[in-house]
């Protein structure tokens, strides 16, 4: 995923009464919110395992451990693309999160 277009690159002041009109609760968009932060943090972390490990190798000298720029630059990448948190924010303005209150729809019993 490009996380570096989703968001700006300078800090915006939000207005949360505003963002949790569509959810109609304040701690309940926080929440919705904090669940995409995590799940965009696992990937992020994933990607970056995955793109490191390419690096590793079993029988590493000091010199080789110095010398890999390409290692450096991939873990530099990832030290600034923005935090999950802005990421997850900006997905729920733009309406690209899909969520759903268990507690809030009506329970329906198939036997009715």
């Amino acid at each position: 995923m490009n996380y570096r277009k989703s968001t700006p690159d300078t800090t915006v002041t939000r207005d949360m009464i505003k963002m949790s009109e569509e959810t109609g609760n304040v701690y309940e968009t926080v929440r919705i919110i904090g669940k995409r932060a995590n799940e965009i943090s696992a990937e992020m972390k994933y990607e970056l395992g995955q793109k490191l490990q390419e690096f590793a190798s079993s029988t590493d000298t000091l010199e080789e451990v110095f010398e890999n720029k390409e290692q450096i630059e991939t873990s530099r990448f990832f030290e600034k693309l923005p935090k999950p948190s802005l990421i997850a924010t900006q997905e729920f303005i733009n309406h690209k999160l899909q969520y759903r209150n268990p507690a809030k729809e009506k329970y329906t019993n198939e036997f009715d």
